[in-house]
């Protein structure tokens, strides 16, 4: 009972396949068979149409009835099974009554008869294939359906044991000038991709508790190129995050490998915020006051340029942002403050 609770697309399919085994088997090729009538002559087997072709020729030996040899043999072939059966017989008598059948129904006998291989029937004969292929047609088609369930499972379950990847944010944060512990909670999250060629990539997300009130905003955009630009060899990409609560905005710089690595380039960079390396699967945090970001990289891929230095500059780049709200009470930001603190310095 579980597993039908569980899994009742799977259950619908083993039912569906039960019961046409059953069906088609048991019941229809078992307890009660298909039974045929009305057959044509051609759909006999060919024991029986040679012994009906011989009561049709010796019936026109008694009544030279034309007309009931044209509809007895015409239609299915009868010509080409009494020429065999003509020149298989050693009697004269029955050879002649046979081929004189043939010449009535085709009008040259059987001279120029092929009787090695009889001709197929317009109405066919013989066992058909069309069950067999049925059968198989069901199996491809039950064997489809079962894959797409268990791909479906699978993912389904994959999703359910990874959840959301806010494993990295802290479960509690302390609030800055406090000692009062407050907790994290999800509440949006982001996905954003760059590709080669885009070159005013700038994306920004407005971030809202449930309610729908404004706590601040995130987003991605270029921070650093090099070599020619058109279009951009982006070799670095920045995340911030903005907290309405904190006057701050928190930056940090994806650097690529070449870029990370080459301290000039990381000097002129690191006046935009901390530099990170670029390693696909990283997960980059950005905390204010009352925010935290999780900067998840999904998807890496340098592009190849036999000018510029290698994983220099990225072809292809995702990025997914988990936005989690700090839960406590928080004093109104210290704004007078901190931009006289900007000023003096």
């Amino acid at each position: 009972m579980d597993f039908v609770e569980q899994k009742p697309g799977l259950t619908a399919v083993i039912a569906f396949i039960v019961g046409v085994l059953f069906g088609l088997v048991v019941l229809g090729w078992w307890l009660w068979p298909v039974q045929y009538t009305g057959a044509r002559v051609g759909n006999l087997v060919d024991a029986d149409k040679q012994a009906y072709v011989r009561m049709v020729s010796e019936l026109y030996a008694f009544d030279r009835d034309q007309g009931k040899v044209q509809t007895a043999l015409s239609g299915w072939s009868g010509d080409v099974t009494a020429c065999a059966l003509a020149a298989a017989t050693t009697d004269a008598a029955e050879s002649a009554r046979l081929t004189a059948v043939a010449q009535i129904v085709n009008g040259q006998g059987c001279t120029g008869i092929d009787t090695s291989t009889p001709a197929a029937e317009e109405s066919g004969g013989g066992t058909s294939i069309a069950p067999f292929l049925l059968i198989l047609l069901l199996l491809v088609l039950v064997g489809a359906i079962l894959y797409v369930f268990n791909r479906r499972s699978e993912m389904m379950a994959s999703s359910a044991s990874a959840g959301p990847s806010y494993a990295e944010v802290p479960e509690a944060a302390p609030v800055a000038g406090g000692s009062t512990e407050v907790t994290a909670v999800p509440i949006a999250r982001f996905r954003t991709s760059y590709g080669r060629g885009h070159d005013t990539y700038d994306d920004s997300f407005s971030i809202e508790n449930a309610r729908g009130d404004f706590l601040g905003e995130c987003g991605v955009g270029i921070s650093e190129s090099i070599g020619t630009d058109s279009p951009k060899n982006v070799t670095a990409i920045e995340v911030w995050l903005f907290d309405k609560n904190d006057i701050r905005t928190i930056t940090k710089v994806i650097m690529s490998d070449h870029a990370f690595f080459d301290d000039a380039l990381k000097a002129k960079l690191a006046p935009k915020g901390e530099p990170v390396l670029a390693r696909e699967n990283e997960t980059i945090v950005l905390e204010t006051a009352t925010l935290i970001i999780n900067a998840e990289i999904t998807e890496l891929d340098y592009g190849d340029d036999n000018v510029l230095p290698p994983q220099s500059y990225f072809d292809r780049f995702t990025i997914e942002l988990s936005a989690w709200a700090k839960e406590g009470d928080f004093d109104e930001p210290d704004i007078e403050g901190r931009v006289d603190e900007l000023m003096n310095y």
